[in-house]
């Protein structure tokens, strides 16, 4: 099956939410990540990334402004396991990953005791994605928690487990399109085609999220030389 494009997955959708990007560099020399935000309510939009030691917060741009920082105020990224782990999600379930890796457990058992927000009648899932770097490469895994087709009652937990492969990432986002309610994403993680470099990545991301609604965007390349990594943090909010 041919590649999907991820300029047009962005470009043509005006509301993917949350999104998270992982993979290979098309050069087989990098780990890539992206992870971005959007917003359709002033509260949801009044926001911006901010690095810290060991991760990567949302911060509120306009403390006056912040309304309800329940689901929108969470640490996206964190580096686990002394840097042999990277942690991206679109809530406060990575804190939860972190905790239960640093205790010798797995990503799939942290995210059993989580299930998709309360945020009533969205039930906006919760997405997750973790690389592992051993031997001077890496394996990674996405997994989606949401409602049963807008379903309260039960939480569905999906699970992908991916080798990696020069140019070739994978896309798992929280809404399949504009909505309201907003439907979930469904189906498995889009097959996506990856530049070699951040700047690149970054560019195609941002250049292609809907004006309106793109809040906020994080890329990390990670050399698998052992190499510094490459971090471009991106906030429609300065």
């Amino acid at each position: 099956m041919a590649l999907f494009d991820l300029k047009t997955l962005l470009s043509e959708n005006s509301y993917p939410g949350r999104g998270i990007v992982v993979g290979k560099s098309a050069d087989g020399k990098s780990a890539m990540i992206a992870y971005f935000i959007m917003g359709r309510s002033e509260n949801s939009r009044n926001r911006i990334f901010e690095r810290f030691d060991g991760g990567m917060r949302t911060k509120a741009f306009d403390e006056s402004k912040l309304s309800d920082p329940s689901l929108i105020i969470y640490n996206p990224y964190l580096s686990a396991n002394e840097g042999k782990t990277d942690i991206i999600t679109n809530g406060d379930q990575t804190n939860t990953i972190f905790d239960f890796i640093n205790e010798g457990k797995t990503f799939e058992e942290s995210l059993r005791t989580r299930e998709y927000e309360p945020d009533c009648p969205n039930y906006t899932p919760r997405i997750s994605g973790i690389l592992n770097y051993a031997d001077g490469d890496f394996t990674y895994k996405l997994s989606i928690l949401k409602s049963a087709n807008g379903r309260p009652e039960v939480c569905q937990r999906f699970f992908y487990e991916y080798g990696s492969e020069a140019g070739i990432g994978h896309f798992i986002h929280t809404y399949k399109c504009d909505g309201n309610p907003i439907p979930s994403f469904y189906g498995e993680p889009e097959e996506v085609a990856l530049p070699n470099t951040a700047k690149e990545l970054a560019d195609l991301c941002w250049e292609n999220l809907n004006e309106d609604n793109k809040v906020s965007l994080f890329v990390r390349q990670i050399p698998l030389d052992g190499s510094d990594a490459t971090e471009i943090i991106i906030n429609k909010n300065v």
